[in-house]
């Protein structure tokens, strides 16, 4: 007799709900993403989902962010140089990975959809990276190798602005010569630049 299948709770209900997700927007695109099929993908139910994400498009850009997050990353190669070399190449690679036509479906849906273009416009804006640039900055002025800098929301996310446009342009991960050339030709002068100021 086979044993019940216990019920999934929590963190891992909200995982495997999120895979689900994912799965779909890949399989379907996000103009035939549906809850329903997410919640028969995840094996739970339209009211469980419901109840932690509002919609469709908050729940895409959940499962979106969770393929690859970066909040966590946070270098330490003992230079403010290294740091920002070592936050590129994350930046590039995960965004590499997620450039492909899931998100360029999702981001072309967003001009069809108000809701997913305003979450998209929220998640660009507020992205997280921000917080992790502004530490590795930080740090930096801690060694004294930079003055104190405040760096505004658009200059703190600027590095994915960055790799974002160049991966626009080449469709794939920049190799390590573009990212130093990102770091040490734009980010760092426009760090010593703003310290000057």
């Amino acid at each position: 007799m086979p044993e019940p299948k216990s019920r999934r709770r929590g963190a891992l209900l909200e995982q495997a709900i999120l895979d689900a997700a994912w799965a779909e927007l890949r399989d379907v695109g996000y103009a035939r993403f549906t809850i329903e099929a997410v919640a028969n993908r995840a094996g739970t139910s339209k009211p469980v989902i419901y109840r932690r994400w509002a919609g469709r498009a908050e729940l895409v850009f959940a499962a979106w962010g969770n393929q690859a997050p970066v909040q966590h990353f946070l270098p330490d190669s003992g230079t403010l140089r290294g740091d920002l070399l070592a936050l590129f190449e994350k930046i590039s690679r995960r965004a590499g990975m997620m450039m492909n036509e899931v998100i360029a479906g999702v981001m072309s849906e967003a001009f069809q959809h108000p809701e997913l273009a305003a979450l998209l416009r929220d998640r660009l804006t507020n992205a997280p990276i921000g917080d992790v640039v502004r530490r590795i900055v930080q740090r930096g002025v801690d060694r004294g190798e930079i003055p104190p800098v405040e760096l505004s929301q658009r200059v703190a996310r600027l590095p994915f602005d960055l790799i974002r446009n160049d991966l626009t342009l080449c469709g794939k991960s920049l190799p390590g010569d573009a990212i130093a050339e990102l770091v040490d030709e734009v980010y760092l002068p426009l760090l010593r630049g703003l310290a000057a100021d």
